[in-house]
């Protein structure tokens, strides 16, 4: 009886597809799993090193059965070397994966197709890292995360320390299979992405130029980027119909940029530039972009980054140029101590059509700082201004639709929120209220500002619990190293011997010859107490000193003599190309009788 039992429940399992759980422990038993993977099955990846590794998912699953690639424990597998994921599947989960201590060359690290003819919809890649996961040189462009397909959601994944040149997450439309894809990218963490000198330093744009055309509906929704400094365009819209919504940017230089498309949304976001330089907030082209109920905090960009910049366009503009604005609305935000808005920015003899039938109301602007509200580099008189508030400490001669009043700030959650304004009566069409149920969470309100500061405070303790919750943001410290350094060759000594350190040489003596260049390999400060003037001396060298890529060099507190240095230049870089960055400070010193380049 027992034998019919058995035979019946496998008989069961065979014909009903009972899921399964399927351990996996390198790139070619993944590889079986996904091929014999069915709906409801888990495969679960085993902890450890998974080098040089193209992990190629393209099984299927389906609504109510997703088949999940998981980590055996979240961040324990770690994807490292010469590596990427390929997703090109329906209904897949990825769960926990680490990429760490490689690089995916030209390929995107995580792709979501396997092949031109082979993408990915309904698939989701969630709680997983990417980490100064770079190509060895800045210029070897990769994106982080290329998106195809419809439907597919990134959600709390953390991306920090993209170095070298490239999107870190690209919205690819290059088809109608990718085109109005209503992905979701939600409650991630964007952090640390150095100034690249360059374009190419975005962290996400949706379409490229020659797509402009085409509604992508994406969604970017409740993510926290901090220190996105790679360039001007923090996110860059290049189509049409996308939402940005309870976004916190955190003292990033650049700005959501509404560079191509139509009808695009940023609602409810909040800017805290925290009077870093170079902090932006919004900058609008095109036609139809709503910018409604944002929160800016100390924003202070200029022109281009300016809190708010809209431009203008050049006359019959192709699509993929820059087209003027039009029918946008700009509505119920506040602007807490920020730098000077923009209107008509890029004013020139090409770019000469100014903005039309933008509606500017009920936007709410506390300032004891600085004495203008806005620039205006061309005729405003296409932007129709209402129910504005601006602080009394502005004194610049501005346009009808902006009323001086004292007005009042509280602090909450640790940052200063003005108060909402007064009841401002009729400034909102009976068009535009009605449009606003199927663009906005809520009606347009009638009194300046934002409406709700409930909201406004979820949507910054929401930002703390983005990313991967088991990855610790916390960089290590270096071990500090401190040596008192009285000739040359000691100094050679310790730079050779605290490779590893975070290193502090102080100069006791007055001179020291040198035959050789000083190579920084690490992280070093010379400095030194000595009060009068040292003499460095060094001849027929290329350079004097060298700093390596990936590391810092501070001089702080000297008095150097440099007439016997007889070298090309003082203070170099390497010439690598790495996509490890360097950076290089003074402090309180004076350089005297310096022979040569004093920096390259």
């Amino acid at each position: 009886m027992k034998k019919i039992i058995v035979l019946h429940l496998f008989f069961y399992a065979a014909f009903t597809g009972m899921a399964e759980t399927i351990f996996v422990k390198n790139a070619e038993e993944l590889s079986k799993a996904n091929t014999a993977a069915k709906p409801g099955d888990t495969i679960i990846l085993r902890n450890g090193y998974w080098n040089n590794v193209t992990m190629t998912l393209n099984c299927t699953g389906t609504k109510e059965n997703l088949v999940t690639f998981k980590a055996e424990t979240a961040g324990k597998v770690m994807i490292a070397g010469h590596s990427k994921l390929k997703i090109g599947g329906t209904y897949i989960v990825v769960d926990g994966l680490f990429f760490t201590n490689g690089f995916a060359g030209k390929d995107a690290v995580i792709t979501f197709r396997t092949g031109k003819s082979e993408i990915a919809n309904n698939c989701r890649v969630t709680n997983t890292v990417i980490n100064d996961f770079n190509n060895p040189l800045r210029l070897q462009e990769n994106y982080w995360v290329a998106l195809y397909g419809k439907n597919n959601r990134l959600d709390h994944c953390s991306f920090i320390n993209k170095k070298n040149i490239g999107v870190l997450l690209a919205v690819v439309l290059d088809d109608e299979r990718s085109r109005e894809n209503f992905h979701s990218i939600d409650s991630n963490y964007f952090g640390v992405r150095l100034p690249l000198a360059s374009n190419g330093g975005e962290i996400i744009m949706v379409g490229v130029s020659e797509h402009c055309q085409f509604n992508s509906n994406t969604q970017i929704t409740d993510n926290f980027f901090e220190y996105c400094d790679g360039e001007t365009e923090i996110v860059s819209i290049k189509s049409c119909s996308n939402l940005i919504r309870n976004n916190v940017f955190k003292e990033c230089q650049g700005s959501v940029v509404l560079r191509h498309g139509n009808y695009n949304t940023v609602e409810s976001n909040v800017f805290l530039g925290n009077g870093k330089k170079g902090t932006g907030g919004v900058r609008i082209i095109n036609k139809g972009q709503w910018v409604v109920n944002n929160f800016f905090n100390k924003c202070r960009g200029e022109g281009f980054r300016s809190p708010l910049s809209i431009m203008n366009g050049v006359p019959n503009s192709p699509a993929n140029r820059y087209l003027e604005v039009s029918e946008a609305l700009i509505c119920n935000n506040s602007f807490y101590e920020c730098s000077p808005m923009g209107f008509c920015v890029g004013s020139d003899t090409e770019r000469s059509v100014q903005p039309y039938n933008v509606t500017f109301i009920n936007n709410l602007f506390y300032n004891t700082k600085d004495k203008q509200l806005y620039n205006a580099y061309d005729d405003i008189k296409g932007i129709s201004f209402a129910g504005n508030l601006a602080d009394k400490t502005i004194t610049q001669q501005m346009t009808n639709g902006f009323v001086r009043t004292s007005l009042t700030a509280k602090k909450i959650s640790n940052i200063v929120i003005p108060g909402a304004g007064v009841n401002a009566a009729n400034t909102i069409p009976d068009s535009l209220q009605s449009l606003s149920g199927n663009r906005l969470t809520s009606s347009l309100s009638s009194k300046q500002g934002i409406p709700d500061i409930t909201q406004l405070q979820r949507t910054i303790k929401n930002a703390l619990g983005c990313g991967a919750k088991w990855f610790n943001l916390t960089s290590s410290i270096k071990n500090q190293v401190a040596v008192n350094c009285q000739t040359a060759a000691s100094v050679l000594l310790q730079l050779e011997k605290n490779k590893d350190a975070q290193l502090t040489i102080n100069l006791t003596g007055t001179a020291y010859h040198f035959n050789s260049p000083l190579h920084m390999n690490g992280h070093v400060t010379i400095t030194s107490p000595v009060k009068q003037s040292i003499q460095f001396s060094g001849t027929d060298l290329p350079f004097f000193i060298q700093l390596k890529a990936g590391n810092n060099l501070s001089l702080k507190n000297l008095r150097l003599d440099l007439s016997a240095v007889m070298a090309n230049t003082f203070i170099t870089t390497d010439t690598s190309g790495s996509s490890n960055h360097s950076n290089f400070s003074m402090f309180n010193c004076s350089i005297t009788n310096c022979n040569s380049v004093f920096f390259t």
